[in-house]
């Protein structure tokens, strides 16, 4: 009788924890308005309204860089009312790492309100999408850029299955974007891959997904990647320069002017570890892409450097910049992380 009413009580408290988050979606505070015990929402739930940011982490890494946790944290902050979803491959179904980890990073973006940290499993996420095929046939062990490829795949099937917005681990957030079907211009004709914006099950991606196993070729460095967005825009638009700040439309689709996310292109991104003259105002920038993957001289965020980066560390992620780089600075996990 006592493992009935166990049971019943237990239905009872996922059910009003459902019924509460419910409530909470239709007020519009979501997460700052009450306290949510995360145990009890499900990925399927959480990420069922096409409203999440999405972040993926395709090594079997369990402790984020601290460039990720302020991708995540700062993702938290601008879209404070919004779930915001961190994939993992290094996590599986029988993990739970939480707010009381030994990995600093974990512990401090699990600790926040809307973030929600998954595995990332793509077995069970490629299934039903023109992926799966591929996904059995490719021989990882032959692939060079497999840790790249499983993330271009990974964002096309969780944006296909869940919508939503995609970001790199490398973006910083500085301020909502207001539209939500969205490509990311990197230069004039020219798609990124690193952000981008669409509803659940939206035609685009769906496209995308069947030209990345159609065309697929594993030895070209992003061409599933930001090659695949640029040719699948371009059969649909005549894409042009850019006047002024203003963005592009096409079949409903907007393609946003370079300055939303690269006012910084990548032959300069070391301009984002240097003191600047005249600190950037970024008012046309939704958000900024670090180019993580140019930083070959694996770069870090120095406390009291006054360089760019710190500064929007401070603005942008001040819990990740207090916790993983003031109180760590010239410890192991720095250096660690700098090394890596």
């Amino acid at each position: 009788m006592l493992k009935e009413i166990q049971i019943l009580l237990c239905f009872f408290f996922l059910f009003v924890f459902a019924f509460l988050y419910e409530l909470s979606l239709q007020s519009g505070c979501i997460f700052s308005c009450m306290p949510l015990s995360k145990r009890f929402l499900t990925q399927e739930y959480i990420m069922r309204h096409s409203r999440s940011l999405i972040f993926v982490e395709t090594t079997d890494r369990l402790e984020p860089h601290p460039l990720v946790s302020c991708s995540v944290e700062s993702a938290a902050r601008i879209y404070y009312d919004r779930p915001v979803a961190f994939f993992m491959k290094g996590l599986n179904s029988n993990t739970w790492l939480d707010s009381n980890s030994t990995y600093a990073a974990f512990s401090l973006l699990s600790a926040m309100k809307n973030v929600f940290i998954f595995p990332l499993e793509m077995e069970t996420l490629f299934q039903e999408t023109p992926l799966f095929e591929w996904y059995h046939q490719v021989n990882i062990t032959q692939e060079r850029h497999w840790v790249h490829i499983s993330s271009d795949a990974s964002r096309l099937a969780l944006i296909w299955k869940y919508g939503g917005i995609y970001m790199d681990t490398d973006v910083i957030s500085i301020r909502p974007i207001p539209v939500t079907n969205f490509l990311a211009a990197q230069e004039s004709q020219f798609s990124s891959n690193g952000i981008f914006g669409f509803p659940q099950h939206h035609w685009f991606i769906w496209d995308c997904m069947e030209d990345f196993v159609r065309n697929y070729n594993g030895d070209i460095w992003g061409h599933q990647g930001p090659f695949l967005m640029t040719r699948r825009l371009r059969l649909l638009c005549t894409l042009t320069s850019f006047d002024d700040i203003e963005d592009q439309s096409c079949h409903n689709i907007s393609f946003l002017h370079p300055q939303r996310f690269y006012p910084i292109s990548y032959p300069e991104w070391r301009k984002y570890y240097e003191v600047p003259e005249t600190n950037p105002d970024f008012n046309d920038s939704y958000a900024l892409h670090l180019w993580n993957f140019m930083n070959k001289e694996h770069r870090t965020v120095v406390a009291g450097s006054n360089t760019l980066v710190e500064n929007l560390y401070k603005a942008y992620c001040p819990t990740t910049y207090k916790d993983l780089i003031q109180s760590t600075e010239g410890s192991g996990y720095m250096q660690q992380n700098k090394t890596e």
